[in-house]
Parts: C-alpha cells; structure tokens; sequence
C-alpha cells in the first residue's frame, strides 16, 4: 500500500482551508484518510500551519511520501529541512520532429 501525506480541502467556495493528512494514494482527495496531522490556512496572513511534528516525522520514518504541496508545508512547519535544490519547471512548448 503506497502512502501519501497530502492535503485535503475543507472550507465554503473561494474560502479554501486544508488539513494535512496521510492517505492511501488510490484515494480520492477528499476520501477516507488514514491519519490527519494538522491544518493549513492560506486565507491568513501569513499563512497559518499547525502540524503535529512528531506524528508527521514518524509516518516520514514509515515511508510516507509527500506531495509536492504537503512537502513545503512540512517544510514551514520545521518537520522536513528546506531543500536548496529545485525541481525542474514544466515546460509548454511541444517536442518538434
């Protein structure tokens, strides 16, 4: 069973709230979840995160895979290192043969 901490979204339409979760990744966003872990509010200024650390480090040790998004709250949350290196930017343009 693959295992993704990822965010689900919460709140009224053009409200959005989040809460970190970990998740079976054949799930559906907003599906059954295996454990939350916190809450992230983007409406506040500045965002606001709210993670339990500990909890969040041992699903990591278990082998739980953040998303990209749940990666950078993780990281302003100080359970995850911040990461010099840069994924590379998705280009639009398509191959020519």
């Amino acid at each position: 069973m693959a295992v993704k901490i990822r965010l689900t979204r919460l709140g009224d339409k053009k409200s959005p709230f989040y809460r970190v979760v970990v998740a079976d990744s054949r799930t559906s966003r907003d599906g059954k979840v295996i454990e939350k872990l916190g809450t992230y509010d983007t409406l506040k200024d500045p965002a606001e995160v709210k993670i339990d650390v500990e909890k969040a480090k041992d699903w990591l040790l278990k082998g739980a895979q953040p998303t990209e998004t749940a990666k950078t709250v993780l990281v302003k949350a100080g359970v995850l290192p911040e990461s010099t290196k840069k994924t590379a930017p998705k280009s639009d343009t398509k191959k020519k043969k």
